[in-house]
């Protein structure tokens, strides 16, 4: 299982990485929403994409569409902020993300919704 990772913060992207290998995924780290969405135009296939919602070039928020309504996949979406209002969680599932954590990463509830997604 390909799992792209998207965040601008290097210790997240560590302990994402780690939670992702140890549990036999393939872990693609992208630094900026840039690397992101040049990862997702090349067409790569990914079973699970895990977001920050804030980042430079491109956020979250355009990530999320680039899959959704521009190339119309179902790939799951976790999306991680560190804002952990209510607002922005709801707003966020509203547009299609399937799971929302609030950073600092928690890695057991990570697990738990990258088992729930991918089974």
């Amino acid at each position: 299982m390909r799992v792209l990772v998207c965040d601008d913060d290097e210790v997240v992207l560590k302990v994402v990485e780690v939670t992702l290998r140890e549990q036999g995924y393939e872990a693609i780290l992208t630094r900026d929403g840039q690397e992101a969405m040049s990862a997702l135009d090349r067409g790569e296939h990914f079973d699970l994409i895990i977001t920050d919602i804030h980042m430079p070039y491109f956020n979250g928020d355009d990530i999320l569409k680039r899959v959704r309504e521009e190339q119309r996949q179902p790939t799951p979406i976790i999306m991680l902020s560190s804002d952990g209002e209510e607002e922005v969680i709801a707003l966020a599932l509203k547009q299609g993300v399937n799971e929302f954590l609030v950073k600092p990463v928690n890695t057991r509830d990570l697990l738990k919704k990258i088992n729930k997604l991918l089974g």
